[in-house]
């Protein structure tokens, strides 16, 4: 219009950094100001604020009913997440309140529901969203609106034993061409937690038994899966985030991978508490037999938000470096240990002479003296192992009862 006196109407989010925008999870306080620029006086009616959050799926499909007809079905379904109403300008009588030409900013302020939200999402058959939107009533004037959106993560936390617990499993197929048994291909494979967060490393450690007398090609994916849910109906889409190649494993060779590097993408955090958006990851381990349908080994990953912690980062460390021979799955353990080797056949004479002289004289009081001695008593070479006790009870002596 051209005699509308209304310049700018704005929502402004409180962000505690400049550059980028504000990033919200339940039980936050939501805060921000209305910004409203008047060319001139002007009579307002009321100013009201609506912040919404919804999960909504919706999809097609046709479906035939016959030779010559056809329709088509609609699947949709929604669930809110948030509903909060107030008024930013309003008197209490109905009368109009005159605004003066200008700048008028209206702060809000609202606290998100503290049970859990489900993080923001955009998919293909869906989405979860959150927004602002503030609607200006004038008289004589037609109603304005705009509305802002802005973003609700809701923390995962992979520091917890669920999400620390290492995966593992193995799996095995007979390859078939025309009806005739090629021989069996079997793949095992372990990751060192179920948890990780985008910008990480999959360690992978795997081993693929070629028994077959073909050529196999060792592959692992990380796989992102959306499912959509509306009137007991699914739809699923799957991509491929992230891949890992192998070399050819020959016929009749077993190959083992020591740990290789599998890294995460910049993907958006697992969703499992919406019940009809869900967003799942899985490692696939895979093997390509030629002639045949693929062989895949599947393990469960949750994406989070919250990294892991130093102390777990140290843990995760010192578990990748199991060895390769995965007898960790079979849970193998030997039936008698065995001793450890002698002190000498790791240190020679020499060595132990060089770091091992006299005993010197107990310290008696300087400084440097006690140190002298501590740094003697650090290298000094452990007791012998013997399977023999060198001080056994003697025979005339009747051995203690434990229970008295």
């Amino acid at each position: 219009m051209i005699f509308d006196k209304l310049k700018k109407l704005q929502v402004v989010l409180d962000s505690p950094e400049i550059d980028s925008p504000p990033v919200f999870s339940s039980g936050d306080v939501v805060s921000g100001k209305v910004v409203l620029e008047l060319t001139g006086e002007s009579k307002v009616e009321s100013l009201k604020l609506h912040a919404e959050g919804f999960a909504r799926v919706h999809w097609t499909e046709s479906r035939s009913a016959g030779s010559s007809t056809a329709y088509t079905q609609n699947y949709s379904d929604e669930v809110e997440y948030l509903n909060h109403r107030e008024s930013l300008l309003q008197t209490d009588n109905g009368e109009m309140t005159l605004l003066t030409a200008g700048r008028h900013e209206f702060p809000f302020s609202f606290q998100l529901p503290e049970e859990t939200l489900v993080t923001s999402f955009e998919g293909k058959h869906g989405s979860i969203r959150y927004w602002v939107k503030v609607k200006l009533h004038r008289p004589w004037a037609t109603m304005k609106k705009i509305k802002k959106e802005f973003t609700v993560i809701q923390p995962i936390d992979i520091n917890t034993p669920a999400l620390l617990s290492p995966q593992a499993g193995t799996k095995d197929k007979m390859a078939r061409v025309w009806y005739r048994n090629c021989g069996q291909v079997s793949v095992t494979a372990k990751i060192d937690r179920k948890g990780y967060t985008p910008g990480e490393v999959i360690p992978v450690f795997a081993e693929f038994d070629n028994s077959t007398s073909r050529s196999v090609v060792p592959k692992a994916y990380i796989t992102q899966t959306q499912t959509f849910i509306a009137r007991g109906t699914m739809k699923q889409k799957r991509a491929v985030v992230a891949t890992l190649s192998g070399d050819v494993v020959g016929a009749r060779r077993r190959v083992a991978w020591h740990g290789r590097a599998l890294k995460i993408p910049p993907v958006g955090p697992s969703i499992l508490q919406c019940r009809i958006i869900k967003v799942e990851y899985t490692l696939r381990v895979c093997v390509e037999v030629p002639g045949t349908s693929k062989l895949c080994l599947e393990l469960p990953l949750v994406m989070g938000t919250i990294p892991l912690h130093p102390f777990g980062s140290r843990t995760s460390s010192v578990s990748s470096q199991y060895s390769v021979n995965l007898e960790w799955l079979r849970m193998a353990i030997p039936e008698q240990p065995e001793p450890p080797p002698d002190y000498s056949a790791v240190v020679t004479e020499e060595q132990a002479g060089h770091c091992n002289p006299a005993a010197p004289p107990a310290p008696t009081g300087d400084l440097s003296s006690i140190m002298a001695f501590v740094q003697e008593f650090r290298f000094r070479p452990p007791p012998i192992y013997s399977v023999v006790d060198p001080n056994p009870t003697p025979l005339h002596m009747r051995p203690r009862c434990m229970t008295c």
